[in-house]
C-alpha cells in the first residue's frame, strides 16, 4: 500500500531544498553602479572576468541538510541511517556544484571627467572601446 503522507512530506522538503539551492545561487545583476548621480568619462580599461555565483559552503550547508532529510524517508533501521548519511553526502556535493558556479562579466574602468575612477561590472559584452567618451549614471552606461 501506497503511504501517501510519506510521498507528501518528502514532495515538501524536495521543494524546500530545491527553493534554499537557487536562494543560494543568485546571479550578480547585469548591470551594477555604486554611484548615485550621472557622471560623464571616458573609458580606461575593458577586462572580461568571471564572479561566482554564489557561496559555495552555503550552498554545501543547505544541499546536507535537504539531502539528509530526503534520506531519512526511505527504509527504516540501519538503512534509514544509510540513506541519511548518503542522503546528506549527496546533496552537500549537489549544493556546492550549484552555488560555486561562475557567470562570466565584462569590468569596464572609467575616469570621470573630475579625476576620479571607477569600474562598472555588467554580465552583457559592452558596445565601448577604450577611449569612448561614456555617461554613466544608475541605468547603465551608454556612449556620448
Amino acid at each position: 500500500m501506497i503511504n501517501f503522507s510519506s510521498i507528501r512530506r518528502v514532495a515538501t522538503v524536495f521543494t524546500a531544498g530545491l527553493a534554499l539551492m537557487l536562494a543560494a545561487c543568485s546571479t550578480p545583476p547585469a548591470f551594477q553602479v555604486t554611484q548615485p548621480a550621472t557622471r560623464d568619462g571616458v573609458v580606461e580599461s575593458i577586462v572580461q572576468g568571471q564572479v561566482q555565483n554564489g557561496n559555495a559552503t552555503g550552498g554545501a550547508i543547505a544541499g546536507a541538510v535537504i539531502g539528509g532529510l530526503l534520506g531519512n524517508q526511505v527504509g527504516g533501521g540501519r538503512g534509514q541511517t544509510a540513506a541519511t548519511v548518503v542522503g546528506a553526502g549527496a546533496g552537500a556535493m549537489a549544493g556546492n556544484h550549484l552555488a560555486s558556479q561562475q557567470t562570466l562579466v565584462w569590468q569596464i574602468g572609467v575616469r570621470y571627467d573630475d579625476g576620479s575612477r571607477a569600474t562598472i561590472e555588467q554580465t552583457s559584452a559592452p558596445a565601448l572601446r577604450i577611449g569612448d567618451r561614456v555617461r554613466v549614471s544608475a541605468n547603465g552606461i551608454q556612449q556620448l
